[in-house]
């Protein structure tokens, strides 16, 4: 075994890690730099990363514009509070993102995380009510299979049993939690309740076209759509979560946008600065907005993270934009998706295989059971891939710039350890 450099030695016994029980997991991977679509371990090995960080670096890592930009924020102003005060970075990044978006989605809240812009996001929407004089719209509709984050709110819109939450149930009040409308039978069920339930909902939150860390769940846009036809009837708000699918990772710049469905307020973050620097935002509609724009303060919103709209992460995100205005990334998203679909259809049938599916630039494998996620972890990165498997899902949401030999790399480590004995 390859001696851990100093720093990890040192730090081991002091770090908290993510997702992972610590007595048993095995140690993580100690990286030195990255590159590209590359993570260079301290040891020498370099690891193709199949999942960009969480989907976050959708142009490689240490991209030049992007790069560039922070360095020239850096020097000019690296943060200041945004009570009472603006910059550039942020202001220029809001209106740009105002006019990507479909609508009127033109009023942008900045935090620094996704969870806290769902919570955000649903804070704003308790508020709507309470600003509009509608007591008694304190819950939220949201589904089965879905994630939204693990702070305290949005663990209760998470799916009960699959989210990673069930601990917590009691703690927090009960959500609605429902099946997706993917049929007329769903869409009638739904519609019923609403209409036994809508005077105390404040809003539906929904991740559009793709179910992320809830089990990456795919449905189509028509699902969308019967949303967005319920929501109006009930009179609720619609929340898009956009974290996962945001910034071309389905195929569109935004999932909404290529749905033709516009929702009252939507979350963005993950790929939001290139994977650069923390940044998130709520993005609410004209009329969400409103019933906050008043001359009585106590109708404001009360909320302002410490490092919302940090201007070197907006920054961040405007050179990321940027690279998104050439276009390149629809071709890229394109090719990707071919390149999945053939690369993972191998492992169709394989053992505990029971399903492969594609979409824009996400590949999943998935499993009648949970995975083994440390051993699979260490057989991919022997075959000198950086996939982490969830749940009973193997996975793959390269950057957006990701070669074709290289993304070969990746299916074929999946099909290699799903196929041969002990996969």
């Amino acid at each position: 075994m390859t001696a851990q450099p100093s720093w990890f030695a040192a730090g081991a016994a002091h770090v908290w890690r993510p997702y992972c029980q610590m007595k048993t997991a095995p140690p993580p991977l100690a990286v030195a730099r990255t590159d590209g679509v590359r993570l260079i371990l301290a040891d020498g090995r370099e690891l193709i990363d199949g999942i960009a960080s969480w989907w976050t670096a959708c142009h490689g890592y240490n991209h030049p514009h992007i790069r560039q930009a922070v360095e020239a924020q850096l020097a000019a102003a690296p943060h200041m509070m945004f009570g009472g005060l603006a910059h550039e970075p942020a202001y220029r990044l809001a209106a740009r993102l105002a006019a990507l978006l479909p609508g009127d989605l033109d009023h942008v809240f900045f935090a620094e995380s996704g969870s806290v812009s769902v919570e955000i996001a649903m804070k704003m929407a308790l508020q709507f009510w309470i600003n509009r004089g509608v007591p008694g719209r304190t819950r939220f509709l949201a589904f089965r299979g879905g994630y939204h984050g693990d702070t305290l709110a949005t663990m209760t819109v998470c799916d009960p049993e699959e989210g990673m939450h069930s601990l917590f149930a009691g703690v927090m009040p009960a959500q609605h939690i429902a099946g997706l409308p993917v049929d007329a039978e769903a869409e009638a069920a739904l519609d019923a309740l609403l209409a036994g339930h809508a005077h105390e909902i404040a809003a539906i939150v929904v991740e559009p076209r793709v179910q992320g860390a809830g089990g990456l769940l795919f449905h189509d846009d028509e699902v969308l759509r019967r949303l967005r036809r319920l929501a109006d009837r009930h009179e609720v708000l619609l929340i898009f979560d956009e974290i996962f699918t945001g910034f071309g990772r389905t195929g569109d710049l935004f999932a909404c946008e290529g749905a033709g469905v516009v929702p009252d307020i939507v979350t963005l973050s993950k790929a939001l600065t290139g994977g650069t620097l923390p940044l998130s935002a709520a993005v609410a509609s004209a009329k969400v907005f409103e019933a906050f724009w008043s001359d009585d303060p106590g109708a404001a919103l009360m909320h302002g993270p410490t490092y919302m709209a940090n201007p070197l992460a907006c920054a961040a995100a405007n050179a990321s934009l940027d690279l998104f205005e050439t276009g390149a990334w629809k071709v890229d998203v394109a090719r990707i998706e071919q390149g999945l679909r053939a690369g993972l259809e191998p492992c169709r049938g394989a053992p505990g295989v029971v399903d492969v599916r594609v979409m824009g630039a996400i590949g999943v494998v998935e499993f009648d059971r949970a995975v083994d996620v440390g051993g699979l972890c260490r057989r991919f990165a022997e075959d000198g891939a950086w996939i982490r498997p969830m749940g009973k899902v193997v996975y793959l949401t390269p950057a957006l710039v990701i070669g074709d030999a290289d993304l070969a790399t990746l299916t074929g480590a999946i099909c290699a350890a799903v196929t041969r004995p002990g996969g």
